[in-house]
């Protein structure tokens, strides 16, 4: 018989708390290199609506990339198949905010994860408003999915990523040339800055996931997106999700998830549970070193990967 979920929760939180290489900060981002790396926190919201956390899971912290997955869910539910037209589906094999691939395929990102793709996901959603119209919507959106209204935007760390964010200019500004952004580009990354900004607890993403679990359903009642889509916003999540450690977080964890240089990362079981851990330390990817660890002692434990064999009953 397997563990009560509570007891494989309170172990991986110990586990990690005894850890001694809990990665490295983005310091690249000045206010992320302030948050203390020996932070760690899970919560798993499950399918009978139970909720299960550990550690610092009412911590706040800037989502940073997790957001890519309910920024492309507006998008798509605004633009619907036409939005491949000017990302790709694929794994990137390069680091998220590389310039090298997006010269070589003529200013189409691969995917909506990595910084170029979400760029273009920011310009659609921006969809000839202000930036502060787009970010309203993706809050409302947010909180709607949390059911919480005081999920926030961290101003400072907006501020910190917009004075060092050239590297997004650089890719804003290519795309640009290429007409696959077609707003101003100060405005498409005001917008894709805010909403990486976003702050949430583990309590709050896990919550937040739940439409993906259940299939694209509102667990307090009607549909956010329809099934099809949620299969394939998971899809995209196991694909490309981490970046360029995408495939090794598939062959370890086996679990469709989106990550965030904030130490987030939300991972979503289809049926069963959506998860979100957050250490604030980072691999060489650029991946929660200790939210990877934390996921992959959860798969193993619960049997949760995807490749799994359903249990009897299932």
């Amino acid at each position: 018989m397997k563990p009560a979920l509570s007891t494989i929760i309170a172990d991986i939180v110990a586990q990690m708390g005894e850890a001694t290489d809990r990665g490295k900060v983005a310091d690249y981002i000045p206010e992320l290199a302030k948050v203390d790396p020996a932070r760690f926190a899970i919560a798993i919201a499950t399918a009978d609506g139970d909720l299960l956390t550990g550690g610092d899971a009412d911590t706040g912290f800037s989502i940073q990339s997790v957001s890519k997955v309910f920024a492309l869910t507006l998008a798509l539910g605004k633009v619907g198949d036409q939005l491949w037209e000017r990302v790709g589906r694929e794994p990137s094999g390069n680091a998220f905010n590389s310039i090298v691939q997006l010269e070589r395929e003529q200013g189409i990102p691969r995917n909506p994860f990595i910084n170029a793709g979400a760029i273009v996901v920011s310009d659609v959603n921006l969809g000839g408003h202000q930036p502060r119209v787009a970010i309203g919507e993706m809050l409302r959106f947010v909180r709607y999915l949390s059911g919480d209204d005081t999920v926030a935007i961290n101003e400072d760390v907006a501020a910190s990523e917009t004075a060092t964010g050239y590297r997004n200019m650089a890719l804003a500004n290519y795309m640009r040339a290429f007409s696959n952004v077609r707003h101003p580009v100060d405005l498409v990354l005001g917008s894709y800055v805010h909403q990486c900004a976003i702050e949430m607890s583990c309590r709050q993403l896990a919550l937040a996931g739940r439409y993906l679990m259940l299939d694209g359903r509102h667990p307090d009642g009607g549909r956010v997106v329809s099934p099809s889509r949620a299969r394939r916003i998971n899809a995209l999540m196991l694909t490309c999700g981490h970046y360029d450690a995408s495939g090794d977080f598939a062959f370890r964890v086996g679990i469709p998830g989106k990550s965030g240089v904030g130490g987030g990362i939300l991972a979503i079981v289809p049926g069963r549970a959506s998860i979100a851990v957050w250490s604030p330390g980072l691999n060489e990817n650029g991946n929660s070193c200790l939210g990877t660890q934390a996921l992959e002692l959860l798969a193993r434990r619960t049997g949760w990967s995807v490749f799994s064999p359903p249990e009897e009953g299932d």
